[in-house]
């Protein structure tokens, strides 16, 4: 994901990260991105056509090896979700996690999530915004390209429908109170009590082990 900074120069908020890909994954993609992928390439898209329905659209940022995401889809068929990374082996993961599951309402997008929020998705058209356990940046001279800042919250505000939610997790408290902040003090979004349910994560299985626990914030668009 790539956000602008204070000159208007690209600040990057996201780490590619190497990984092999899989026969099994490579395969995936290969005969499933047809029907299921999105390139992230700044064409407006038509949700209820790439779905194939008129549902409500969650859009996910970072998704990992895709394991919660196809959860959640499972559990909640009567939502859409549109799934952003641009990890190539969590894309032919996740794919191989829909065709396994059957699932028919997700699609994997792959590219810069700024992008497709600012160029591809149009207003009020998104029911939730899910950010969970992105990349901290935790040295305080690279707290500039994390991805929960108030550019981003304006451009969510944007993209979600009223009513809208925005829910982000997280294994670094510094990121969470940062988050916290900025919804706080966003005029469009009032912070919510109860965060919903959610399954937990690779990486927050990860960070548990390594005795971090997790942080959730969750705001609603007014």
């Amino acid at each position: 994901m790539v956000a602008r900074g204070v000159a208007g120069e690209a600040v990057r908020t996201y780490k590619r990260r190497g990984g092999r890909v899989t026969a099994g994954q490579a395969d995936a993609l290969t005969r499933l991105w047809p029907r299921f992928g999105v390139d992230v390439d700044g064409t407006p898209l038509d949700l209820a056509g790439l779905f194939g329905r008129v549902a409500p659209v969650v859009l996910e940022i970072g998704f990992g090896m895709g394991e919660a995401s196809a959860a959640m889809a499972e559990a909640q068929p009567d939502c859409d979700l549109l799934a952003v990374d641009v990890h190539t082996p969590g894309q032919g993961a996740l794919l191989r996690l829909v065709e396994a599951r059957g699932l028919t309402n997700i699609r994997v997008a792959d590219g810069d999530a700024m992008v497709l929020l600012r160029e591809m998705i149009a207003p009020a058209t998104l029911s939730e915004v899910r950010v969970f356990f992105p990349d901290p940046w935790p040295k305080q001279r690279h707290g500039k390209r994390r991805l929960v800042s108030h550019p981003f919250a304006d451009l969510v505000a944007d993209r979600l429908e009223p009513g809208g939610r925005l829910h982000i997790a997280t294994d670094s408290p510094a990121y969470a109170t940062q988050a916290r902040d900025v919804l706080e003090n966003h005029q469009t979004f009032d912070i919510g009590i109860d965060n919903p349910w959610r399954p937990s994560t690779r990486f927050e299985e990860q960070a548990r082990s390594a005795g971090r626990g997790s942080y959730e914030v969750t705001a609603i668009r007014t």
